[in-house]
């Protein structure tokens, strides 16, 4: 095993440390604290088998309290988006089946009439339609609806049902 691939010493992460230094506060966030413990010491790398010897809890349980704390992160992400997109001065809506090559002119029409500018050519906002989307589009088709927004200083953002 490479350097780089090593497992750190679990005894060497602090939690306690890595919470306050990224600025968790329980009381504001949508993780609970044991949630939050979890999540900062498996991206330090740590096993979960480790992480339930820390706790004094088993792997199962640490994998379905990352399991909902990652949930949880994804649903405050897509709560922010939303949000986001309801005050963005443009949005767009592709339904499924759109061919992805017809996105883009959708998105600049829209600009052109919210006085938007994108700064990206049709190549590129098709990529980024396409790479955002994930799985909502395979090859040219957009199989899922989804909503384009850009916000008055150009940044678009993907969001599909």
């Amino acid at each position: 095993m490479a350097a780089d691939d090593e497992q750190p010493d679990p005894a060497d992460v602090d939690a306690d440390s890595i919470l306050e230094r990224a600025g968790f506060d329980a009381d504001e966030s949508v993780l609970t604290r044991r949630q939050a413990e979890v999540l900062a010491l498996r991206e330090r790398g740590l096993r979960q088998s480790d992480i339930a010897d820390r706790l004094g809890t088993s792997r199962a349980n640490v994998s379905s309290v990352e399991s909902s704390a990652r949930d949880n992160v994804e649903r405050a992400r897509e709560t922010v988006a939303f949000a986001e997109a309801l005050s963005a001065p443009v949005r767009v809506e592709i339904e499924a089946g759109t061919d992805l090559y017809d996105a883009p002119k959708q998105v600049y029409d829209a600009c052109d009439e919210a006085g938007v500018k994108v700064n990206q050519t049709a190549p590129e906002l098709m990529k980024t339609i396409g790479d955002r989307a994930g799985d909502a589009v395979r090859g040219r088709e957009v199989r899922n609806r989804l909503f384009v927004t850009v916000a008055a200083d150009g940044q678009i953002r993907v969001r599909h049902s």
